[in-house]
């Protein structure tokens, strides 16, 4: 099956719990026929820990000594900057709570079967005459869960359960079970659970309203139990809110508007039929889902040449065939529908929008220097705008927070962004002697990055784009140090995540991430206000940047300054910043470092083997036209038993630690693989992985305004494009270069020949 994947067994654990989301709200859902577990989540749901009310720390006043010992060779001079400030994590990210149904009855049988439908969103599972569905509405934004079965064969016991890994003991809960009807043939109640956070100042709350078909309800101490019933449907929402508030009956009201009215309302639902009174609410509610979800998802798509045998095989079945092209085609699928499916009121998490444990690594956080900026890359061109504008949401609600860092840090105009974020505050406080992430100073760059892409590919950019770049630009301003008005400029304080030189401290000048994130925010600030009377001044700056600087071993160094010995065997890769995403470095125009690019790529370690890692690898890989070293590191990864069988992903080999890394940002490798694109040069196969030589990539979008289509074989290829402007742009396809002229609305259809 290529949109969607499935399993002939329950699932044990929550990490292998198939994911269902509208980019507010995720379910995961898990468990066995006798009992059903559905895990709710909510991207609000972060547990106060201190750190929300804290600032950036004031650091500026010491900047300038700083700077001064570091010009002047001290090396270690930033080792204890900023250590009177603690080191706070972000508030961690946690699940609500599982809906649980625990059933009367076997197991699974010999028939059992789940699955989730890429194109619908919906989870199901099947045993015998027992059938289970949920999904999170993009319409109505509520966790719809449908249960049937025989009739008067369904018998449960219903709770809202915290007890998942991890809970804390500081939290207070509070429940209610009320059953509003029950006429033997339809009953209705309402469960809620509330839960306090230790600071006493916030809370959240789920409701979920039960819908019974037949038989008897009655309310319990700690939930319902239902007997004898043919179907049950529930609609569960959660909001995080104020202690003082109690949304509970807003929220009870707000799913029973989603059934028709309220309960024995002459103008609710019709009378239900004489088996199932759910299925037309159920069928109501996913008819308004559908076309948000299925028409986003089947944008683009990737189809390979895979037999038909192993293209049906369950998902962990499929995992064991790491070779083959069918489980690329599969990830490529899934990692699009998860990145959809996490995308919404923010982007996707470390986690995406899942987690089953309270107690999530680093957080369950937004990491800024290469997690999320990686999760996020295929979004422009894999035609998915729904990712970008929940990106730029991230960005809209933090940048007061960004402005705060800027001057409390660096003592500048403009924004500077933070390495983590919960969601909520934006502020940088992350010291720590070996990660001194309080003094990079590149994120805003990299993450505005996936906007300008956006722009490129959509035509029209982010309400929030041009001004963040603006400020960006004016933060370099005062940021950057030179010798008189026309010297060269300097990056001092700087620092590449999260390495550090063999000979010298972690805090340096002139890291090569930095002067590349600092020429790219000036010459983009300046492209997209063109009339801004500070755009000549910006273009001029940027100008004045150090030069790269290639080392002993013929690789472009981590760090401009001479003298700084580079670390090879680390997992980021930030020196390579103007090769992915920027484009600054290319074989086409600048072949010189480009293959100074390429040495140090071939130079790099993997460290620990991070996910993240491994297809950073793969993605600079793929622009410099190096098709062998780009597949090995996406083997690493599909060999690694980095995959969990729903198909999200863990950090580590072994699948250690639940991770979206990998999952969202294999299909950006694939593309990048594929297809490359500027504002004007189109580059078709430049790097095709082994497992991939045949098949067809559709629903493309370029950073020229267009729309792509590509098929290939051993052949040659064919790639259709579809221009939404005038424009001319240069095509690199094999050894051939060559300027073609699109005009808007008219279809070009080209043809490669087969590559050598």
């Amino acid at each position: 099956m290529r949109h969607g994947t499935w399993e002939p067994r329950p699932a044990a654990r929550w990490e292998d719990a198939f994911l269902t989301g509208n980019g507010r709200h995720g379910a995961m859902v898990y468990g066995d026929p006798t009992d059903e577990r559905v895990i709710v989540n909510h991207h609000t749901l972060v547990r106060p820990n201190g750190s929300e009310d804290a600032g950036p720390p004031a650091l500026a006043a010491g900047l300038p000594a700083l700077r001064a010992a570091l010009l002047a060779g001290d090396t270690t001079a930033a080792d204890d900057f900023g250590a009177q400030y603690p080191h706070l994590w972000v508030q961690p990210f946690h699940p609500a709570f599982q809906v649980r149904v625990r059933r009367a009855g076997e197991g699974a049988g010999q028939g059992y079967r789940r699955r989730v439908d890429f194109t619908t969103g919906v989870v199901s599972a099947v045993d015998g005459g027992r059938r289970t569905d949920v999904f999170v509405s993009r319409a109505d934004d509520v966790v719809v869960h449908r249960t049937t079965g025989p009739p008067k064969a369904l018998s449960a016991h219903i709770r809202l359960d915290e007890r998942l890994a991890g809970l804390p003991a500081d939290l207070r809960f509070s429940r209610s079970a009320r059953l509003e009807e029950d006429d033997g043939h339809r009953a209705m109640a309402v469960l809620s659970l509330r839960t306090d956070y230790a600071n006493g100042r916030t809370a959240f709350t789920g409701t979920t309203l039960v819908t019974v078909t037949g038989g008897r309800t009655k309310t319990a101490a700690d939930g319902l139990r239902v007997t004898g019933a043919s179907a049950i449907l529930l609609l569960t929402r959660v909001e995080r809110h104020p202690a003082p508030a109690d949304p509970a009956a807003d929220q009870a009201a707000a799913l029973h508007a989603l059934l028709g009215a309220a309960p024995g309302h002459p103008g609710g639902p019709a009378a239900p039929g004489p088996r199932d009174g759910t299925a037309a609410p159920y069928s109501r509610l996913l008819g308004r889902h559908l076309p948000a979800h299925r028409d986003a998802y089947l944008r683009a798509g990737l189809t390979l040449t895979a037999e038909a045998a192993e293209r049906e095989l369950p998902g962990s079945e499929l995992l064991r065939r790491p070779a083959g092209p069918a489980l690329v085609e599969r990830l490529f699928a899934a990692g699009r529908y998860h990145l959809l499916s996490s995308s919404g009121v923010l982007p996707p998490r470390l986690t995406g929008l899942w987690t089953g444990d309270w107690d999530t690594a680093w957080s369950g956080a937004f990491t800024t220097n290469a997690n999320l900026n990686l999760q996020v890359s295929s979004a422009a061109a894999g035609a998915l705008p729904e990712v970008s504008a929940a990106h730029a949401e991230l960005i809209r609600r933090q940048l007061p927070d960004w402005r705060d860092n800027a001057r409390e840090i660096f003592g500048a105009r403009g924004i500077v962004a933070p390495s983590h974020t919960d969601g909520e505050s934006g502020h940088t406080r992350h010291f720590e002697r070996a990660y001194p992430l309080h003094l990079w100073a590149a994120g805003a760059d990299w993450l505005l990055q996936p906007l300008v892409d956006e722009a490129l590919a959509g035509g029209r950019p982010d309400p929030v784009l041009p001004s963040a770049l603006a400020e960006t630009a004016l933060f370099y301003e005062d940021f950057l140090i030179g010798t008189g008005p026309d010297g060269p400029l300097t990056v001092v304080p700087s620092y590449s995540p999260e390495n550090r030189p063999a000979n010298a401290g972690w805090v340096t000048v002139d890291a090569t991430m930095d002067i590349a994130a600092a020429r790219h925010a000036l010459t983009t600030a300046a492209a997209f206000h063109p009339g801004h009377p500070r755009a000549p001044h910006w273009r001029a700056l940027a100008a004045r940047l150090p030069a790269y600087r290639v080392n002993e071993d013929g690789a472009l160094a981590e760090w401009a300054r001479p003298g700084l010995r580079d670390t090879y065997d680390h997992r980021h890769l930030s020196h390579l910043y103007p090769v992915w995403p920027l484009d600054e470095i290319n074989p086409y125009d600048t072949p010189a470092l480009a293959a100074a690019a390429h040495r140090a790529l071939e130079l790099r370690g993997s460290e620990n083997d991070s996910a993240h890692g491994h297809l950073h690898t793969a993605l600079v890989a793929a622009r410099l036209r190096d098709a062998h070293l780009a597949g090995q590191a996406l083997d690493r990864v599909l060999r690694g038993d980095f995959f969990h069988d729903s198909l999200m992903s863990a950090h580590y080999p072994g699948r250690n630690v639940y991770n979206a890394d990998a999952a969202h940002t294999l299909p950006a490798v694939i593309i990048e693989c594929l297809v490359q694109s500027t504002p004007d040069r189109l580059v078709l196969l430049p790097s095709v992985p082994d497992r991939c030589t045949e098949g067809t990539l559709r629903g493309v979008r370029t950073r020229f305004g267009a729309h792509l289509d590509l098929s290939w074989s051993g052949h040659g290829a064919t790639a259709v494009l579809r221009p939404s402007a005038h424009r001319t742009i240069e095509v690199v396809a094999g050894g051939d270069r060559y300027p073609l002229a699109l005009a808007a609305g008219e279809e070009q259809v080209l043809s490669i020949p087969r590559r050598a």
